[in-house]
């Protein structure tokens, strides 16, 4: 369950391929999963027989690399080229800067959460701290950014509320998260443990929160379709027809009528 959290995401980079641009998606949420693999990576290295939790999450900071390394390229859509016609037929190019905002902030997201502190604070715990206290440190640590795991796929809640559509709201990492969070807290109530509860009934609550608003705002593809084209021919469609089209229109009702 746990590597199916890690490549849900696989059918939003797919598009981000095909389509040549991560469009309105939120890197945050793989920023954020790859934050927790590697807490969970040491977590299992320092606690004794907790290799499989060392493994499952090095192969999910692999996939989450894969991912960051896509949205990165990705990230803005190329550049803007701005070709205006003069006398001179001359053309010129600029770069759009809300892009480059957008390319330098998800950067700056992962260098700094994903490079700069995971490696200070695994070091940190690692060298300043032993035996038991370490173990509980790092444990602590991957209680507090699984939650923030578990929360992010809600960055694209300003989006969902702004176009009134799930379309930039990734379905299937919601629904294995609140799988994943589902099973894991009936496993931690039964084991009365509260480092793997705390998290996963967290994670299950804003799973449920996350599919709850994709019912609300979920519509069926034909229907979008649809208002699309309605819109798109009200943007085509003139106010004011011009007096060609109005005797084009004289001229059509009347042969019908003949």
């Amino acid at each position: 369950m746990s590597g199916l959290v890690y490549i849900s995401p696989a059918n939003v980079f797919w598009r981000i391929c095909k389509r040549g641009s991560t469009e309105e998606f939120e890197s945050i949420p793989y920023v954020s999963k790859l934050l927790n693999a590697y807490f969970w990576i040491y977590y299992g290295l320092i606690k004794p027989d907790s290799l499989l939790v060392a493994t499952v999450n090095m192969f999910g900071a692999v996939v989450e690399i894969i991912f960051l390394t896509i949205f990165l390229l990705f990230a803005p859509p190329r550049m803007k080229v701005n070709l205006s016609s003069s006398s001179s037929s001359s053309s010129s190019s600029c770069l759009n800067p809300f892009n480059l905002l957008f390319q330098i902030r998800t950067a700056i997201l992962v260098v700094v959460l994903d490079v700069v502190f995971p490696a200070a604070a695994i070091l940190c715990t690692h060298f300043l701290l032993h035996g038991d206290t370490r173990i509980d440190v790092a444990g602590l640590l991957c209680v507090a950014f699984s939650m923030v795991a578990y929360a992010s796929p809600l960055s694209a809640i300003k989006t969902l509320l702004l176009t009134k559509s799930v379309e930039y709201m990734p379905f299937l990492l919601s629904f294995i998260l609140f799988l994943n969070g589902g099973v894991w807290t009936a496993y931690a109530l039964l084991a009365k443990d509260l480092f793997v509860g705390l998290p996963n009934g967290t994670g299950f609550f804003l799973g449920t929160l996350q599919l709850i608003l994709y019912a609300i705002y979920w519509k069926p593809k034909s229907s979008r379709r649809i208002v699309d084209d309605l819109e798109h021919q009200d943007k085509r469609e003139p106010l004011i027809k011009s007096s060609e089209q109005l005797q084009q229109d004289t001229h059509t009702r009347t042969t019908m009528v003949s």
